[in-house]
């Protein structure tokens, strides 16, 4: 049979089989991610929900009930001097690492971007402490602040200078957790600025050389305005990501000397896991941090687009 035969006896394409096709192509893809979105919606949705209903009770570890108390708990935040201290560290030390955190990666990216020797061990050298856990990270910093044996205390003695309790004096300590955690998060962030550098094209920086401008004017009327995106997207991690704090203090400091270094998760987890078991407050407490959360990344979306459209 020729092929010309076959064509003419094919079986038309209906206007029934075209929908089926249309339905399974529509269909197929959503029954390959339903595990994905019932594994999320069992240990993410269910969660966040339960949680926005326990902060109307008065749910404890043994009760058998837990009462509806309306936003009793919430009231009560407004009144515990604990969680507002925790607060205010929190704000402070997110505000206070923020600069150290946005430029200390920015000079090393733009050094890095001029094709220094040992380019490649350098930026794997910055960016190995960000592999490292935040328990590796705080043992770490507890031996080089220890008052006793720390290198930075021994410097301070070979100097001449007084040794520094560093981590069991209030008006270091904070200081000391934030330095932690630049030395963290600096090789992250430094990848992020080195890729967006690397997207810069060379022909303005080349241009702008002809007309006599200097690596200076060069860096502030073409580096940082086409940088500005992930500029803010580093802001909004870093804000993000200080206001989930936690695991540099509890290693460190648990939260002293005197609460001076008190976070507001670490509050958050004291209430509901371990000093008072009171999970109606703890997530009271959460989903305030989450509105918290939730304000900062509407802001930054708002200047990101701003940013795409100017």
């Amino acid at each position: 049979m020729s092929l010309s035969a076959i064509g003419t006896h094919a079986r038309p394409r209906t206007a029934d089989t075209r929908l089926s096709e249309r339905l399974r192509k529509g269909v197929v893809p959503y029954l390959f991610l339903l595990p994905c979105f019932v594994l999320f919606a069992i240990f993410r949705i269910y969660p966040l929900i339960n949680g926005l209903y326990m902060s109307f009770t008065d749910a404890r570890l043994g009760a058998t009930e837990a009462d509806f108390v309306g936003l009793a708990n919430y009231a009560h935040l407004a009144d515990d001097a604990r969680f507002q201290i925790s607060l205010v560290n929190t704000f402070v030390y997110t505000f206070v690492s923020l600069l150290p955190i946005l430029g200390l990666p920015l000079v090393l990216a733009v050094i890095l971007d001029r094709g220094i020797p040992l380019r490649g061990f350098l930026r794997s050298a910055f960016f190995f402490p960000f592999t490292l856990s935040v328990v590796t990270v705080g043992i770490t910093w507890l031996w080089l602040l220890d008052p006793v044996i720390g290198p930075f205390n021994y410097t301070l003695k070979q100097l001449g200078l007084p040794a520094r309790p560093w981590l069991g004096d209030p008006s270091t300590a904070m200081g000391a957790i934030i330095a932690t955690s630049v030395w963290w998060v600096t090789g992250y962030y430094l990848v992020l600025y080195l890729a967006a550098l690397q997207d810069i094209p060379n022909h303005l920086y080349e241009a702008a050389a002809i007309d006599g401008a200097g690596a200076w004017r060069r860096f502030w009327a073409i580096t940082l305005p086409l940088m500005r995106p992930i500029i803010l997207l580093v802001v909004v991690l870093h804000i993000i990501g200080s206001f989930q704090l936690f695991g540099q203090v509890y290693v460190l400091t648990q939260g002293g000397p005197a609460n001076a270094t008190r976070t507001v998760v670490q509050t958050l987890y004291e209430t509901g896991f371990k000093d008072l078991f009171d999970f109606g407050a703890a997530s009271a407490m959460s989903w305030v941090l989450f509105a918290i959360i939730l304000v900062v990344s509407l802001v930054q979306f708002r200047l990101l687009r701003g940013s795409a459209e100017g």
